[in-house]
């Protein structure tokens, strides 16, 4: 089975996970952050290369403040949780999106983790937080606006490689796996760029109950792809 260089995942469901057991949102979210440790942690050993996920969006500051706050509170601990987990799986941590937008001492801790995982070997991992991808292109396109106007760059050499230059992902593969869990059809302002000539995968499952076996079924349909076409294969034909 050929494994994705690199997955990107939007953790859809925990708060209806939690709402159908009857538990707060704020208890979905605690457990889908868990999950997200066990994830990173079978995606390394399946061979994974790079994994992004979706974890807080420019829209999500349009939620109610009470579950806004718990989410920053969890963020900090997931901080904390992370650059333990980073250390024990040799794991490389970046987060994508507009930090300016996030708390200070969040800002302090994203810097602090990203610092002491920048030499590590294992997993590429990348967390978007307060990241739209319109959002992330908006801020490229002013830097490189910016950079014309002094001369550093100019307009009629600007080509794909350029431009991919400054977005926050400039030096990460694009995926060749999405994987959206809960239900939902549709991307969520992600990755829109990136996601070009990305193979998709969605799945009632939520997030809380993704597991390896999940994981394994996403990854077998991929291989199940036509990856020269964009179509799926024919029954028979070689993966």
């Amino acid at each position: 089975m050929k494994i994705p260089q690199h997955i990107a995942i939007i953790l859809d469901g925990n708060g209806r996970w939690a709402k159908a057991k009857g538990m707060p949102r704020n208890y979905g979210h605690a457990q889908g952050s868990k999950n997200v440790e066990r994830i990173c942690e079978d995606a390394y050993r399946m061979g994974v290369k790079y994994l992004t996920v979706y974890a807080f969006s420019t829209e999500n500051w349009s939620r109610p403040k009470d579950e806004v706050d718990a989410l920053m509170k969890l963020l900090r601990n997931y901080m904390k949780t992370c650059l333990k987990t980073a250390k024990k799986n040799d794991m490389k941590v970046r987060v994508i999106g507009d930090l300016a937008g996030l708390d200070e001492d969040i800002r302090g801790r994203i810097l602090e983790l990203q610092e002491a995982t920048k030499e590590n070997g294992g997993l590429n991992f990348q967390i978007a937080l307060n990241y739209g991808s319109r959002d992330e292109i908006l801020r490229a396109v002013r830097r490189l606006a910016a950079d014309c106007e002094k001369g550093l760059q100019k307009a009629e050499k600007i080509d794909e490689g350029i431009f991919e230059s400054y977005l926050d992902t400039h030096d990460i593969p694009d995926p060749d796996l999405l994987i959206r869990t809960s239900g939902e059809l549709r991307l969520s302002n992600y990755l829109l760029w990136q996601l070009a000539y990305t193979e998709f995968y969605f799945t009632d499952v939520p997030w809380p109950d993704f597991t390896k076996e999940e994981l394994i079924k996403a990854i077998e349909q991929y291989n199940n792809r036509d990856r020269r076409y964009g179509g799926v294969k024919e029954a028979g034909e070689d993966v």
